[in-house]
């Protein structure tokens, strides 16, 4: 093997080997911002099975009952949201 095909080979697998660990670290990050999302928004998920509860119980009689509920726990789980990504914009500026 040449020297300048043995260098390009070292090229390669060096190549390899950065796109490997930045995968890793990568996923590392996901996995802990995702389990610190699901940690922050433990409640905010009990909610909405609640509402997805209810989506499964209405029927022709409580269907405007039931879709009145469902908007305004939809529109405070945003507003909660909203707050939330305010609060920490604001945190991040300081």
């Amino acid at each position: 093997m040449s020297k300048t095909s043995a260098r390009w080979l070292l090229v390669l697998v060096l190549v390899i080997v950065g796109f490997g660990v930045g995968i890793y670290l990568q996923d590392l990050k996901h996995q802990e911002s995702t389990k610190a999302a699901w940690k922050a928004n433990r409640f905010n998920v009990a909610r909405f099975n609640k509402i997805m509860r209810y989506a499964g119980d209405m029927n022709d009689q409580n269907w405007a009952a039931m879709r009145d509920s469902i908007g305004s726990q939809l529109d405070s789980l945003m507003i909660l949201r909203f707050r939330k990504e305010v609060d920490s914009i604001k945190k991040a500026k300081k």
